[in-house]
């Protein structure tokens, strides 16, 4: 009877401890992932499989075809392969952009058909149901030939799994399909389980076509097709809907005897006769190097390992780099809100390098190799408000790396990063934000990389007048104080690159460059000059001084085009001095007048959540005494509105993290106020306590902790740290990183 008593009760243990285990295990961080996010809105995320900052990515691919809008239409259905409202999908392709606001990528389309071999993507393409989306997984039934398709994928290899019913079954390659039309691909098949080819990409924003570039990749299936062959389309296009919308040129299908074909809308199918039901698994490595390369990478990455595994890997590897923020209380949804933002700002800046270490350098002219991590992806007007700051933060090493990628640029381009998109630099958007990048994460103790180049290539980029890609208009910026209506958006421009020089005034002052510090600190000023005290607004000067006129301060709203700004207004850009918000506290002529300017932006309903000026506005009552409150409501209130467990869940564009690191801080309680000064302003948490752990490599602490305390979710009513109460609500980086517990004390 006692044998039997423990018996029963080692039993109960273990189902105990075995419902314990899997009750924890269904609590990973990794595992309130919604890739769905973002999917609608403009969010122009895609919700298909990528590993952390990962050359390779799935997507499924709904923006091209009858049921859908026309993609040169809408931005919309311009910037992503993937709109959660739509219902016609033609393909998985498996290079992808997640957030960013033109068009380029989602190339190298993959899709699994049944029946006779059809290429056109208009008769082949299909609905779809039973969308399932994690970190580093997707499936979705393709309603039309009854086939499933499960996808996963590691660094550089894609994995696609499809499951067929009886009968003839074909996988089509199509290298005709994308987001841009940019000429020129291959297709080679090199035996029944394996093809490898080339697409050209490279029009990001409308780019000219000299800046094309290839993506290479290798295919590698499962079982050995049956039949196989390649395609050729020769488009008689009639005007820009048929371009988009379809073919009316001839088409010529070449089977077995043809292996290879080269040309603009060309593809390749791989047939099966199946007795019953078969799963087959596709393989496809990308590099941006060589077809050598690309298939180095996938049999170095995957190999022989079949697709659960890799999902395995890449799930550990999700849950790895989120569980560096541990958060505890919330809801459900409130979890998986912050951690598919934290998600998503770990997709860029992603690996360029191949597994060998390769890459092509900044010019495309050569092949360089890496002992480290070549990063590329630097949408910098956007990510140098908070997503850096954040990687410095979280993720030191990969900011680290980041930087000598920078730098590395900076050598063989012979200018700083603007707008990089895989070793092509855009040009895209106004300012210098690579200098305020380096000096915030400098200034944080990430100081394992050349300082000194870093600091001769950002005072290059603000002295060189002659031949400047960085900053067009420098000479008369730096006679002027800014820049007149002879640039496109001049009070932006002048706005950004004041915050670009007071980042270089302060790595100058930390260097002992003493008189750099003061003329770059003297410079970060000159917006001044743009100050209209009638308006209590910036507004654009003519050449020769004068005001622009007419001057309508709620011109450029909606992203519309006005003379003096870029994407906004006057209202958007009216406190867009992060690093001089006490000085335009002095010249509205006080905290009172600077309040109620501030309070208008958000009356008169001018606060553009979903974009990149006025984004830190919430937290600026911060600086006025007894009106935090407002920050902490305003702050609480954004979040709730803007960011939701659903599509819709972003308040726009991504804008490759920008605004998934704002609600990342936003609701851990603090954020980066000025970008490259080291400090964070404080608002309410989230969440009841929240961990983050840090990197010995860069900082003594193990975990900084934040808490909440409250009684009744009122205002706060002190902050302390370590016990000790903090006379402002501004901690300086260094003091938290060394600190233990900052503890947030509600009424």
């Amino acid at each position: 009877m006692f044998l039997n008593k423990t018996i029963t009760l080692q039993t109960a243990c273990f189902f105990y401890m075995l419902f314990f285990s899997i009750t924890i295990f269904a609590q990973q961080p990794v595992d309130f992932v919604n890739p769905f996010i973002g999917t609608s809105n403009y969010g122009a995320t895609f919700p298909g499989p990528i590993a952390p900052r990962g050359m390779a990515s799935i997507s499924p691919f709904n923006v091209a075809g009858p049921q859908n809008r026309p993609l040169e239409k809408d931005s919309q259905w311009l910037s992503n392969p993937y709109v959660n409202e739509n219902t016609f999908l033609t393909g998985f392709s498996q290079v992808n952009l997640s957030g960013v606001g033109c068009p380029e990528l989602g190339v190298i389309l993959l899709m699994p058909t049944t029946g006779e071999v059809e290429i056109d993507h208009l008769k082949y393409g299909s609905t779809y149901s039973n969308e399932i989306a994690k970190a580093g997984f997707y499936s979705v039934n393709i309603d039309k030939y009854k086939v499933k398709g499960e996808f996963t994928a590691s660094k550089r290899v894609g994995v696609s799994r499809f499951t067929f019913p009886k009968g003839q079954s074909n996988i089509l390659l199509n290298l005709g399909l994308g987001l841009t039309n940019e000429e020129g691909a291959m297709i080679k098949v090199v035996s029944p389980t394996e093809i490898e080819g080339m697409r050209s990409v490279g029009s990001f924003c409308y780019n000219s076509p000299e800046d094309a570039y290839p993506v290479y990749f290798v295919a590698r299936f499962s079982k050995p097709a049956k039949n196989f062959g390649v395609w050729k389309k020769t488009p008689k296009y009639e005007g820009v809907e048929a371009k988009w919308m379809g073919y009316n040129g001839k088409t010529r299908i070449m089977k077995n005897t043809i292996k290879t074909v080269v040309g603009d809308s060309i593809g390749s199918y791989f047939t099966y006769k199946f007795d019953k039901q078969e799963t087959v698994e596709v393989k496809i490595g990308i590099s941006y190097v060589s077809i050598e390369n690309a298939r180095e990478n996938l049999e170095k990455e995957t190999g022989d390992k079949s697709f659960d595994s890799v999902y395995k890997d890449t799930y550990d590897e999700w849950n790895q780099e989120l569980s560096k923020i541990l958060v505890e209380g919330g809801s459900n949804d409130d979890k998986t809100i912050f951690y598919t933002a934290l998600y998503h700002t770990l997709i860029h800046p992603n690996v360029l390098n191949d597994s060998n270490g390769e890459y092509p350098n900044i010019k495309r002219s050569k092949i360089r190799k890496t002992d480290g991590t070549r990063y590329t992806v630097f949408s910098l007007w956007d990510t140098y408000r908070n997503m850096h700051p954040l990687t410095s933060l979280v993720y030191p090493k990969q900011q680290s790396d980041m930087i000598k990628s920078m730098l590395e640029m900076y050598d063989e381009n012979g200018w700083l990063p603007k707008w990089e998109l895989n070793s092509t630099e855009t040009f895209t958007m106004v300012g210098d934000p690579a200098s305020i990048v380096i000096v915030d994460a400098c200034l944080k103790g990430i100081q394992d990389f050349d300082i000194y180049k870093a600091y001769h290539a950002m005072v290059q980029s603000a002295d060189q007048t002659e031949g400047n890609p960085l900053r067009p208009g420098l000479k008369e910026y730096i006679e002027k104080g800014y820049l007149s209506t002879n640039y496109p958006g001049p009070v932006s421009t002048t706005q950004e690159y004041n915050t670009s020089d007071y980042a270089i005034s302060l790595l100058a002052k930390a260097l002992g460059e003493k008189e750099d510090y003061k003329r770059f600190t003297k410079r970060s000023l000159s917006y001044r000059k743009l100050y209209d005290k009638d308006l209590k607004l910036f507004r654009p000067r003519l050449a020769n001084g004068n005001w622009y006129e007419p001057f309508d301060p709620e011109s450029g709203a909606n992203f519309q085009e006005n003379v003096g700004f870029i994407e906004g207004n006057a209202w958007q850009y009216a406190f867009m001095v992060p690093h001089d918000i006490k000085g335009l506290i002095k010249l509205m002529g006080g905290d009172k007048p600077f309040s109620d300017q501030l309070q208008k932006v958000f009356d008169l309903k001018q606060f553009d959540m979903a974009n990149e000026p006025d984004i830190a506005y919430p937290y600026l009552f911060n600086y006025i005494k007894g009106e935090e409150w407002k920050s902490q409501e305003l702050v609480k209130r954004l979040v709730q509105e803007h960011f939701q467990n659903k599509p819709k869940g972003l308040p726009g564009n991504d804008d490759a993290g920008t605004m998934s690191a704002w609600l990342v801080y936003s609701m851990m309680g603090i954020y980066p106020i000025s970008p490259g000064d080291p400090i964070y302003t404080i608002t309410t948490p989230m969440f009841h306590r929240v961990t983050i752990k840090l990197d010995p490599q860069y900082y003594k602490k193990e975990s900084i902790v934040i808490e909440r305390q409250e009684n009744n979710d009122g205002k706060i009513n002190s902050i302390e740290l370590n016990g000790k109460t903090l006379n402002s609500f501004f901690i300086s980086h260094e003091d938290f990183v060394n600190g233990k517990i900052l503890k947030v004390i509600q009424n």
